[in-house]
């Protein structure tokens, strides 16, 4: 795993090598191991290294291709390239390295961009070819891995973090409105923005190429989307579930490759437990990593915040290494500054317990196992998909499905939170077209309840999953850390699009409502109903306890509800009841104060909102101030 960076002066005027020194440098925490630097006239590449697979020189990036053609920079790990590796030997390529690098580069001169097709695994690369002139960025199928890009002034800069764009003197910094529109709407940006005003995200599964004299600028094609999942399996339940016990093992044991040390994320529930009992067959004294809170002024449902105990008991049963992390209240407020730094592209929810945890694993291991993608592709989250249930049609559907997901500020409320700068600014942005334009390579049909819910799946794995996958990213990078996740393999992602909703969720009469700001929602929906990840569970069960299969699991949030009205109130008014806090520049005073109110009145759980204004002050604060 690594970091890259690159740029194509598009007015042909030459690359300084600093200035490409200055953007590696900005991201050097991707790659500690190593640094490397390609000019030739208007364009330049670089890259930082993280070593994993072969550690030695031969696999130094930019990498180029033997006839001198191709330019590598490269960052991800290509699971299947020992099998690819063999292919191309047949086909008269020569390897100077054990590195997946030098594959994906053989690759390419091979097939072309047509190569992403063949990847199995998380990538984010570009290749540069020195005879047509031609820059090509591709993308992994579900954006496990970020690449951001810019071309305005006759520049084009790509970057696997924003900072290192920034530090282009072509580059200004100020905010998006739409995208900051999108952001307090949905706790995501759905489209390809950021918050940072002509920077982008190239979207998963997508390539983008760039011809050095062409002034246009960048071309962008999809090549992979997942709403085209094919023919829906016509298996027994005993088939389904023999077939999905085989892909997941096959899954985890094919992301074991590695030359330094591996560890996994245990929560002790079904996701990382499974993928725990599957490693421990392979590596010896396996090093497992959770977190916890310290509960003592938490109330309520936040009470049963703490997974510890779950993740000991499973600890001990596959005899893994286990550490753990402690979190308090003070804990959020000493770490924001640095979290927002790494973080930068502000997406989903509270997620500094996470890089608490990533910062204990990155002490121990370079790699790392996470579950992350097995509840959007199994259906682990029921009370959402159940809000679409029962619609008259797309529309309907499209109607009651984004009430829901707009999580944080209603539209109706939008005139009070932003102050009347940025209302003008943001004009006739409309969140509700964006929430439809998700569906634009969606071709099932809106006719059923089954319908809707394939539709809800599809919508999460393309926002929430990949809001998700992109804070994972940022947060384990900046500890030095690999993530990798077994749930979204190729060939398990292939088998799962296809699995009749049957198989994920089994109780389609029954609809339960539920708040997404309420604390312990998923054991509230499960008091009502156990439903979810059906099939998963009865296949993991061959790995696992039953009742580790079947329990109801937490999320991995902190007591926040507790704490803002309680530990953290003193923090929250001296940032956000200050009113020459940074927002202020963007949103309305009052309305913050109201919510902060709100809130600490215990009227309403305003949590992921107050989180976001925290977020937001600290972003205003390490990148505009």
């Amino acid at each position: 795993m690594c970091g890259i960076a690159g740029i194509v002066q598009l007015d042909s005027t030459p690359v300084a090598h600093p200035l490409i020194k200055r953007m590696t440098d900005s991201i050097a925490h991707r790659g500690p191991d190593g640094e490397g630097h390609y000019v030739e006239g208007a364009v330049g590449l670089g890259h930082r290294r993280l070593a994993v697979i072969d550690l030695s020189e031969a696999g130094h990036q930019p990498m180029l291709s033997a006839c001198g053609r191709y330019v590598l920079t490269y960052n991800g790990e290509v699971y299947n390239f020992l099998e690819l590796r063999a292919e191309l030997e047949t086909k008269g390529c020569r390897f100077r390295s054990r590195t997946d690098s030098e594959v994906v580069l053989h690759a390419f001169a091979e097939w072309g961009e047509k190569c992403v097709d063949r990847f199995n695994g998380m990538f984010a690369f570009a290749v540069w070819d020195r005879t047509a002139r031609r820059l090509t960025v591709a993308r992994d199928r579900h954006g496990v891995k970020p690449v951001y890009w810019y071309c305005r002034n006759g520049v084009f800069v790509f970057a696997s973090e924003i900072k290192a764009i920034l530090e282009h003197p072509h580059v200004s910094r100020s905010v998006s409105y739409p995208a900051l529109d999108e952001y307090f709407t949905f706790q995501n940006i759905f489209t390809d923005l950021t918050l940072f005003e002509g920077i982008r995200l190239l979207p998963p599964g997508c390539v983008l190429t760039v011809d050095a004299e062409d002034p246009t600028g960048p071309r962008v094609h999809r090549y992979w989307d997942c709403g085209v999942a094919g023919q829906p399996l016509t298996l027994s339940d005993e088939e389904c579930e023999e077939q999905l016990y085989h892909l997941f093992v096959q899954s985890v044991t094919r992301q074991l490759v590695s030359d330094v040390p591996v560890g996994a994320y245990l929560s002790g529930g079904l996701d990382s437990g499974s993928i725990t009992a599957v490693a421990v067959r392979h590596l010896p004294r396996l090093s497992t990593f959770t977190g916890g809170f310290d509960l003592t002024s938490a109330s309520g449902l936040e009470l049963g915040y703490d997974e510890r105990p779950h993740a000991e008991s499973l600890a001990n049963l596959l005899k893994t290494e286990h550490y753990e992390s402690v979190l308090h209240a003070g804990d959020m407020e000493w770490v924001l500054p640095e979290l927002i730094w790494h973080l930068e592209d502000l997406r989903v929810g509270q997620c500094y317990p996470n890089y608490y945890v990533a910062r204990l694993a990155g002490k121990f291991v370079k790699v790392v196992l996470s579950g992350a993608g097995g509840d959007e592709l199994f259906g682990g989250y029921p009370w959402r998909y159940y809000r679409g249930l029962d619609s008259g049609g797309r529309d309907e559907y499209f109607r009651r499905y984004y009430q829901f997901w707009q999580r944080l500020v209603p539209d109706e409320d939008k005139r009070r939170l932003f102050n009347a700068g940025t209302y003008r600014g943001v004009g006739d942005h409309s969140t509700f077209d964006v929430f439809r334009s998700v569906f634009d390579g969606w071709s099932g049909p809106f006719r059923s309840n089954e319908d809707y819910v394939s539709a809800s799946l599809y919508f999460e794995q393309k926002t929430f999953l990949h809001g998700l996958l992109v804070v994972e990213d940022k947060l384990s990078m900046a500890h030095s850390l690999e993530t990798r996740v077994p749930f979204l393999d190729r060939d398990l992602v292939d088998f799962a699009m296809r699995l009749p909703v049957r198989h994920k969720l089994s109780n389609l009469d029954r609809t339960v409502r539920l708040d997404e700001n309420l604390p312990g929602k998923r054991r509230l929906y499960e008091l009502e109903t156990n439903d979810g990840k059906a099939l998963l569970r009865r296949a993991m069960s061959r790995l696992i306890p039953r009742e580790t299969a079947g329990r109801a699991k937490q999320g991995f949030s902190a007591p926040d509800a507790s704490w803002f009205r309680g530990e953290s109130i003193d923090y929250l008014n001296r940032l956000l009841r200050n009113r020459k806090a940074m927002i202020y520049e963007f949103l309305d005073p009052d309305y913050v104060a109201s919510v902060l109110d709100e809130h600490c009145s215990g009227r309403v759980n305003r949590r992921l909102l107050i989180w976001s204004f925290l977020s937001f002050e600290w972003w205003c604060r390490r990148f505009l101030g």
